[in-house]
């Protein structure tokens, strides 16, 4: 079996799962596990076989449950040194379904703290009301409400992601990529194969970043299992970000197409609210004396705010894009920015990267204008700089 976990004290898990179809309620896998493995670990092996046989019946298309109920059935009659010891499965098997197990179990022992916060989100505009947060080394999802400038974690389940772990680079490496996506549309499960299972939620992969970055490749998306599966191991999609059946069904609730940010990260850094408000403010300073920048219509002032290593997706660096920016401003003598439905993010890199998004606002004379503009910020040595800025 399983090493047994030590006897827990955090709190008790109370969400339940519900059906394929929402409508029945079933109990949370994730807590009859723990509950297995106490009552093991307290010598009960009834109790521990009344739970595993809840949990199969409930999902009985749970393999990892069956195996350990086979290991449980075993021990009745002699004891099971071994996971998987009344089962054929093979070695790769066995540690798959042994590092779906652990997941699992370290996920219900290492809930955040709803008290912190993904260091990742900085701001949100009051339209979106949820983001989704991807830890891949703890093989989870996380969906966070947004209210008033808060975030709050209403839920979290378990994922697999690509074979070949994270960092996706090219077509068909079976990595899954690292960034802050979007959820471009809903694809219903009776439009598609049965191994994306009730449906799937394509991200907008490569986004500006990977692309400047050379990395390629197209169709990740969020989806869920064949019908005759419940979950896969940690370590099993070609790039995709999987959930359960239900799981899925309860995360593609929550979504609004277009809004809906999806940070996918390595680990993700949890934070309290003193940090995040320096961090935050941090990055809304940025944003404010660039825009005062470009009000002073000082081109010297405002080309400070770049970075000689800037690039578009046009090849342009910063000595041929910046001039073509300032020709709009050629004769202004004054001139209004203002910036609203503002969105920005620490970027998940090696770098320290934040990505803005926002609304810019221009009077010049009796001129308005409004444009959706994007900016990737980079910190050089000391310095917070742009690299990359373009309309969306």
């Amino acid at each position: 079996m399983l090493a047994l976990p030590q006897p827990l004290h955090a709190k008790k898990v109370t969400e339940k799962e519900t059906s394929s179809d929402l409508s029945q309620p079933l109990p949370n896998p994730e807590a009859l596990l723990i509950e297995v493995y106490q009552s093991l670990g307290a010598s009960n092996l009834h109790k521990a076989q009344l739970k595993i046989d809840e949990l199969v019946l409930a999902y009985p298309h749970f393999q990892l449950a069956h195996l350990i109920r086979g290991d449980l059935l075993l021990m009745h009659a002699r004891p099971v040194s071994s996971f998987g010891a009344a089962q054929n499965a093979t070695p790769d098997k066995l540690k798959d379904f042994r590092d779906e197990a652990s997941a699992r179990l370290k996920a219900i022992r290492e809930k955040p703290d709803p008290d912190l916060i993904p260091r990742s989100i900085l701001q949100l505009r009051d339209d979106q009301k949820q983001a989704l947060v991807v830890d891949a080394k703890r093989s989870r999802i996380y969906v966070y409400e947004h209210t008033a400038g808060q975030l709050k974690l209403i839920s979290d389940y378990y994922i697999s992601q690509g074979k070949l772990g994270m960092n996706k680079f090219k077509e068909g490496d079976q990595r899954t990529p690292t960034g802050v996506y979007y959820i471009t549309s809903r694809l219903a499960g009776a439009k598609l194969p049965d191994f994306y299972g009730p449906g799937a939620l394509p991200l907008n992969y490569p986004n500006e970043w990977d692309k400047l970055n050379g990395r390629s490749g197209s169709g990740i998306w969020l989806h869920g299992v064949p019908s005759d599966n419940f979950s896969r191991a940690p370590l099993a999609s070609d790039g995709c970000v999987v959930l359960t059946n239900p799981d899925f069904l309860k995360v593609a609730a929550t979504i609004d197409i277009g809004k809906t940010p999806v940070i996918i990260s390595e680990q993700v850094e949890f934070v309290n609210r003193i940090k995040w408000n320096a961090d935050k403010q941090v990055a809304s300073k940025l944003l404010e004396d660039w825009r005062i920048d470009v009000e002073s219509l000082s081109a010297n002032r405002l080309l400070g705010n770049y970075s000689r290593n800037f690039k578009n997706l046009q090849g342009e660096n910063l000595n041929t894009w910046f001039p073509k920016q300032q020709q709009v401003l050629e004769g202004a003598r004054e001139i209004s920015i203002k910036l609203r439905d503002v969105t920005q993010f620490r970027y998940p890199a090696k770098e320290e990267i934040i990505v803005s998004t926002f609304t810019q606002d221009t009077v010049i004379g009796k001129t308005k204008t409004s444009l959706r503009k994007r900016q990737y910020w980079i910190k050089e040595a000391s310095k917070w700089r742009i690299i990359y800025e373009a309309l969306v």
